[in-house]
């Protein structure tokens, strides 16, 4: 029997890699990101205009009025608002939750360095991507 061949197999930005088992299955053995992807938490409150077609200081606003800010009020149910009137799914939702309950100041370890989960600044932008200075 010949041995096992290894192979990659690409999608995207992410390549799949393995043997092939002689029962003809692919067998996983890593995943390999060919680039680095960043995953801020301004790119979020970014994509919530976008889907929305209000900025995020417009829709705190909403929830402040509606008493989402309040103490004892839980994410889950500034989510479930979230997902009927704007249809935001859960990740969206939490980047507005944090803001909505505790301002746009995030922490310090979310600024700068390596990792994937950083963002430029510790104050994040309410005012609409447009707007946001360069």
């Amino acid at each position: 029997m010949p041995p096992p061949r290894e192979f990659v197999v690409s999608a995207g930005t992410l390549s799949l890699v393995g043997t092939l088992s002689n029962a003809g299955m692919f067998i996983r053995r890593s995943v390999e990101a060919s680039r680095e992807t960043r995953m801020l938490f301004q790119a979020y409150l970014d994509a919530v205009e976008t889907r929305t077609g209000k900025t995020p200081r417009q829709i705190i606003e909403q929830a402040k009025a509606k008493g989402y800010d309040a103490e004892g009020i839980k994410a889950d149910e500034i989510l479930a608002w979230l997902k009927a009137d704007y249809d935001l799914g859960r990740g969206h939702g939490m980047g507005l939750v944090h803001v909505i309950k505790h301002g746009p100041k995030i922490d310090a370890k979310h600024v700068g360095g390596t990792g994937t989960h950083r963002d430029d600044s510790d104050m994040l932008w309410l005012d609409g991507a447009a707007t946001r200075p360069r």
